[in-house]
């Protein structure tokens, strides 16, 4: 159950919405047609100001608001909310809407229109962004877990056609339908970690670690800072990390709870090195410049982690979605930076449940 929220937009020809007495007459043609999909409508409110056009919400029954608002510049919004409880036909069908998107827009005289798909509000999150921040829209059916860390919001949610889905700050990180990612981000085929020693910076959701370890590597370490992140994922991820988190210690690899650039101070101290450095961590922010505490950081990630790196070691990492162009520019532009120089390949994959292409980083020593 939840609040749907069904969108129309029309283009208008400006010089009809140009004055208060033409948007009260594209009021009117707007209401006698609503009429026939709502009966006994009624206005409950309405507005007029050059700043923001004429403005009027109407509504059917406590349930049920309509707002319209008609801008001097030709644009026409109206949005229809109501609470549809489970096992409930919806008000405005597909196909309903279509009809009155239509009907609207000839009697409107509008130049375009268009109706939205409802948008279901309320009871469980089902949007979330691209990495270009377009929404999407998934089919989300349950909050299967939810908690406040002291770092993080983390949730866990469940998709029909993703499976579960780890959600954090809002932004998906990883589902049970996604071993591309993991695959991409390691190698697999490509890379041989069979007697190496690699360190993991974050992986909280354990996937990484999981298949690393089918590969029969002398020892990893993962440095991951929030404890109930692993906790959510060991008990309804454990599709993509088995039972890795089960134990923070073993023969074959070493849990570490804390921050990773601390730890990497330590590293750089003792002179451990390592031949596989994964960074998964933060993605690359979407800015105009690389400025700011994100940037800082990835600048440190990268200054620590080439410093624990052998001579003959790779630093691994996720981007960005490839429709990102600026902000990959500006990651790569500060590898360009680093010293001693570095160069990099890159990789793609289409991740299900980002349900765009991303892109992934293979850098070593010039």
């Amino acid at each position: 159950m939840a609040a749907q929220t069904i969108l129309f937009d029309f283009t208008l020809d400006k010089d009809k919405t140009a004055d208060a007495q033409q948007r009260q007459e594209v009021a009117k043609i707007l209401r006698n047609e609503l009429e026939h999909v709502f009966p006994q409508l009624e206005l409950a409110y309405s507005m007029e100001s050059e700043e923001n056009g004429y403005f009027s919400v109407l509504h059917e029954n406590k349930d049920t608001i309509i707002t319209c608002r008609i801008f001097q510049h030709g644009l026409l919004t109206l949005n229809v909310e109501y609470y549809l409880p489970d096992g409930k036909e919806p008000i405005i069908s597909f196909d309903i809407g279509k009809s009155l998107e239509n009907s609207l827009a000839l009697k409107l005289k509008a130049l375009r229109g268009q109706k939205l798909p409802a948008l279901k509000r309320g009871d469980v999150a089902r949007y979330f962004p691209s990495s270009d921040e377009r929404i999407i829209e998934y089919d989300i059916d349950t909050l299967v877990y939810e908690t406040r860390s002291p770092f993080q919001k983390i949730q866990i949610m469940h998709s029909k056609t993703l499976g579960n889905m780890l959600i954090l700050d809002e932004l998906q990180n990883i589902a049970e339908s996604d071993l591309i990612y993991t695959e991409t981000l390691m190698g697999r085929g490509i890379e041989n970690y069979e007697g190496k020693e690699i360190c993991i910076l974050g992986g909280g959701d354990g996937a990484l670690l999981y298949e690393l370890l089918k590969e029969n590597p002398k020892h990893v370490v993962m440095l991951e800072i929030d404890e109930l992140v692993m906790q959510a994922c060991n008990k309804h991820l454990n599709s993509i990390c088995g039972d890795v988190l089960e134990k923070r210690k073993t023969d074959q690899y070493e849990i570490i709870v804390g921050d990773c650039v601390e730890y990497m101070k330590k590293f750089i101290a003792e002179g451990r090195k390592f031949d596989y450095v994964f960074g998964d961590l933060t993605d690359i922010p979407i800015s105009g410049a690389p400025i700011g505490e994100c940037w800082d950081f990835i600048r440190t990630i990268f200054e620590h982690s080439f410093k624990v790196l052998k001579p003959d070691g790779k630093y691994l990492t996720h981007g960005n979605g490839t429709s990102c162009i600026e902000s990959l520019e500006l990651f790569e532009e500060q590898l360009g930076l680093l010293k001693p120089k570095v160069k990099f390949t890159t990789t793609k994959a289409f991740v299900p449940s980002f349900m765009e292409e991303w892109l992934f980083y293979q850098v070593t020593f010039a």
